[in-house]
């Protein structure tokens, strides 16, 4: 009989081995700040998963899939868990120790993905090189059902109800930290400034 998943993981619990850390949570939330910060502190390679999806014109590359196994089959690297249902994802979390869970309300999430938006419309900056994919005029958020702005409200939810309750039925030796607030992360984060990771 399986013992079933880990506990659920608090910012103050002692932390598993991590040499292959996911980050998750809404879009627009900070994960990739976070993953940054991650590969930082503890030296891991950090490969941003949209940097491998996203070709020209917003279209999905055809090598998504093998560059994701690529990374996975690594054995050290820090990356956001996402394209759950791609399946791409899937391939991450098969191999993952850790995964860091940014369940923030709403209200800051909604505000992190507006400032995001508009800093990117503003500066108009291409998002990743090569692929001419910059920001959209913001009255796309009105008639475009996938717009980002949109989508983050459909999905908000998703990972507390769905992904998180899945992931740890079908994942139960993927140790999960839960930050409920930005501050949370802070203090989790300054503790281990000057920690090394083994």
């Amino acid at each position: 009989m399986s013992a079933g998943p880990a506990p659920l993981l608090s910012p103050t619990d002692p932390l598993p081995t991590h040499d292959r850390v996911l980050v998750c949570g809404v879009t627009g939330i900070g994960k990739s700040t976070l993953c940054r910060a991650v590969s930082r502190m503890w030296d891991l390679p950090y490969t941003e998963l949209d940097s491998l999806y996203h070709g020209p014109g917003w279209t999905r590359r055809d090598t998504f899939t093998a560059d994701v196994e690529r990374v996975a089959a690594s054995e050290r690297w820090v990356s956001e868990l996402q394209y759950l249902g791609d399946g791409a994802g899937y391939l991450l979390a098969d191999r993952g120790q850790l995964l860091l869970w940014l369940d923030y309300p709403r209200r800051i999430a909604r505000a992190r993905l507006w400032r995001r938006t508009l800093r990117r419309r503003l500066d108009g900056a291409e998002i990743w090189p090569q692929t001419g994919n910059r920001e959209g005029p913001l009255w796309r958020a009105l008639v475009d059902e996938n717009h980002l702005l949109r989508w983050e409200g459909r999905t908000h939810a998703k990972w507390r109800e769905r992904y998180i309750p899945e992931l740890r039925r079908s994942h139960p030796d993927l140790a999960v930290v839960r930050f409920g607030h930005p501050r949370e992360l802070e203090a989790w984060l300054s503790a281990r400034a000057d920690a090394t990771p083994r």
